[in-house]
């Protein structure tokens, strides 16, 4: 069946179904031409035979001498009959029996006997039926001529079987059907080698095709000839470079567009018409995923409904739209664009952009406002209030004026170490720290910082103590030692202050083996642990009250935490409420000299 439907196969039947139709109508044609060519030949031999009879017997007055000739002018196959008025009949060679059934019927014959009549040659074809007459003599034909002999009118029949035409037919077919076996044999060699010519290079074509649909687009397809189909092959090959080099720059760009979506801090999701997503970069898988873990009972939905929401308005009003989604809390912002196929919406794309760290900037800055005009309101009240009284003659001795402009003098000096502060954190938070680093051994620093809290530590009732556990006493560090001295001084202070008497705190230096660690442990109030997230951000306060004392600023310990990581170091809180309060930082390897 393959043989069928192949290129092969159609071309072999086309040409064969072509060549037997045209031989086909051409035997048709020729055998009736051969047939009706030999049948008037024989006709008019018969008729030539029997005028050149008549002509014998009307010169030759001795009859039988005429009959002797005729004997020798006719040859077999046909046979002559010479008739007188239809009776007197003669018959110049041996008849057989059927012969002279036949001679009955042609002398009875209604048309040939008008030959006496109207003196013209007649010419008839007869048919017989087997049971009177063998096979050779079924078809017969028959010339009548008429004959005058001395005023005695009369006629020569000379008739012969049509058995030797119909012999030269089938001989004529035998030779026609051998011509059609010969051409069937030469068409079906012919179709097959100029088919073959034709589907080899396309059968090649075929194969690279098939390599070209697997992506191997370097398949070239062999030229054998010159003609259409190695030009075929020409621009089979032009195509196959083609899409390779456009395969190329369409990969290329992709990868391009791939590279760009996973670099964009921003989450980029396309949409189907129908909503469905289509591509997705990481921001916006970990933004899906957050989604995902944080729903319930929404397990069918593949995105939030407010971006469901907001895609279906995109495609309504085909125009752009934002809103803002709070998610595990942070904040985004989702802006929903329409994606245009010529003339229609076809999708849209979303770009999700986490504004948490805006936000809460934002928040700090708020904050950072409300907490400098919070400090800043009591000492100007203060400064203002008691300016008022000296303006106003309220405080009368020497001595209610001298308590008065000590207390301004305190608040000022609390208003420039706030503003100091607040400039030290601004130039360490925008990388401007300066540090002038010397080589400090480890067990002297820390022995001399602590010593100067001993007065504090018993007017407070608070035991202080220093724990160098596995220091080597030659440990040195190259480190700004009037910073990290405002570090230790920061968390000793607020350690001491928060410790109740009877409490205690540790002094704690540890080497470790890519550095030192450095502890300030108490036994103090410690610190709620919702607390514990923000305790390094500039005016953060645990007590909410305020009630620590007027000497602090809130901003001891974001400045301590910018000193610890300009020297790559890093700094951590641990804490109880009402169990104590541990800091801790480290300074790396690097700054420590042996």
């Amino acid at each position: 069946m393959r043989l069928w439907r192949s290129v092969v196969g159609k071309l072999w039947m086309t040409i064969l179904l072509l060549v037997s139709f045209v031989l086909f109508i051409l035997t048709i044609l020729l055998l009736e031409f051969f047939q009706n060519d030999h049948v008037n030949e024989v006709e008019n031999e018969l008729t030539r035979t029997a005028e050149k009879i008549a002509s014998i017997i009307e010169k030759h007055d001795d009859s039988s001498l005429g009959l002797e000739i005729v004997k020798e002018i006719v040859e077999e196959p046909a046979a002559t009959i010479i008739a007188f008025d239809g009776n007197n009949i003669q018959y110049p060679s041996d008849m057989s029996q059927e012969l002279y059934f036949v001679k009955d019927q042609i002398l009875n014959d209604p048309e040939l006997q008008k030959v006496f009549n109207n003196r013209n040659s007649i010419v008839k074809e007869m048919s017989f039926s087997e049971q009177d007459v063998s096979s050779q003599y079924k078809n017969v034909i028959a010339v009548g001529v008429p004959l005058n002999v001395d005023g005695n009118e009369g006629a020569v029949f000379v008739y012969q079987s049509l058995a030797v035409v119909q012999k030269t037919t089938e001989h004529t077919t035998s030779i026609l059907i051998l011509a059609a076996g010969i051409a069937f044999i030469l068409t079906t060699i012919f179709a097959f080698f100029l088919s073959t010519r034709i589907t080899a290079p396309l059968r090649k074509m075929r194969e690279a095709a098939t390599e070209v649909t697997k992506g191997r687009f370097d398949t070239k397809v062999p030229i054998l000839t010159h003609d259409e189909i190695g030009e075929l092959a020409t621009a089979f090959n032009q195509m196959g470079r083609q899409l390779k080099y456009h395969i190329n720059a369409l990969n290329q760009e992709k990868e391009q567009l791939s590279s760009i979506l996973s670099s964009m801090a921003d989450g980029v999701i396309t949409f189907n018409i129908d909503g469905t997503v289509l591509i997705t970069n990481p921001p916006a898988d970990r933004f899906l995923q957050n989604w995902y873990q944080e729903q319930s009972g929404n397990e069918a939905l593949a995105v939030p409904p407010l971006m469901s929401n907001l895609l279906e308005k995109v495609v309504e009003s085909e125009s752009e739209q934002t809103e803002e989604l709070s998610l595990d809390g942070s904040s985004y912002v989702i802006i929903i664009s329409p994606l245009y196929n010529h003339q229609s919406v076809r999708g849209a794309v979303a770009v999700v952009r986490d504004m948490s760290e805006e936000r809460k900037l934002d928040k700090m800055r708020k904050d950072f406002i409300a907490n400098v005009s919070h400090e800043l309101r009591t000492p100007i009240a203060m400064l203002q209030g008691y300016s008022e009284a000296i303006v106003d003659d309220i405080a009368e001795s020497a001595e209610e004026k001298k308590e008065i402009a000590k207390i301004i003098y305190d608040e000022s000096l609390r208003m420039g170490r706030l503003v100091n502060d607040l400039l030290d954190l601004a130039r360490m938070e925008a990388g401007h720290v300066t540090l002038h680093k010397d080589v400090v051994n480890v067990s002297s620093f820390v022995e001399r910082v602590s010593h100067k809290f001993n007065g504090i530590a018993k007017e407070k009732g608070v035991e202080i103590s220093i724990a160098l556990n596995k220091l080597n006493q030659t440990s040195s560090l190259k480190i700004d030692p009037d910073k990290i001295e405002q570090v230790f001084t920061n968390l000793i202070d607020n350690a001491i202050r928060h410790t109740p008497e009877g409490g205690y705190v540790k002094v704690i230096a540890n080497e470790v083996d890519n550095g030192i660690h450095f502890s300030i442990q108490d036994s103090g109030t410690g610190i709620p642990e919702e607390d514990l997230p923000f305790i390094f951000e500039r005016f953060y306060k645990a007590d909410k009250a305020r009630t620590r004392g007027r000497s602090g600023t809130g901003l001891g310990l974001a400045i301590a935490r910018n000193i610890i990581e300009a020297h790559d170091g890093k700094i951590n809180v641990e804490s109880k409420f009402g169990q104590g309060t541990i800091f801790s930082f480290f300074l790396p390897s690097e700054n420590l000299l042996n």
